[in-house]
């Protein structure tokens, strides 16, 4: 007598699922994090540190008996300086961030400027390609004859 047997076997590993899991999950968690969060409850947390020092200092001098109250003013500086600073923590920290940004996009296309410029001086299609565009783009203002080498490398030859 013939008998048949099914077996069915996982298409996949479980430990991969569980890892493809974890990597998505992870990147949900990334999409969701936002820099400037943590930079402005780090500027907020300075400077409630620099707020309870100074209180610290000056209910030691008049709470030489009275521990329960000088605990509680320091704690009363400590959430009166959270709530009269975490807005401005959190706009100087959105600020910083697109400075920031503002600041890594021009250097990342001054090295985009650079790698073009060099490809171009070692590839006379692309030096052609360079006027012509440049010929199309403001044919009255361009000078066919003149240096189309960009200020920045201009600049840093004159200082060598």
């Amino acid at each position: 007598m013939t008998s048949f047997v099914h077996i069915d076997y996982p298409s996949e590993h479980p430990g991969v699922q569980r890892a493809e899991a974890v990597y998505a999950a992870a990147g949900r968690f990334r999409k969701g994090y936002s820099s400037t969060k943590g930079l402005a409850a780090l500027l907020l947390a300075a400077v409630v540190a620099a707020f309870l020092v100074v209180a610290d200092q000056l209910i030691d001098t008049w709470a030489d008996g009275h521990l329960l109250a000088g605990w509680v003013a320091l704690w009363a500086v400590g959430f009166a300086v959270l709530g009269l600073f975490a807005g401005t923590a959190r706009r100087v920290a959105v600020r910083t961030v697109a400075a920031l940004d503002a600041w890594s996009a021009r250097v990342a296309q001054q090295r985009a400027d650079d790698r073009f410029w060099a490809t171009a001086q070692h590839d006379p299609r692309v030096m052609a390609e360079l006027q012509a565009a440049l010929q199309r783009q403001v044919p009255e203002q361009i000078d066919p004859d003149a240096d189309l080498e960009p200020a920045h490398i201009r600049r840093g030859k004159a200082l060598a």
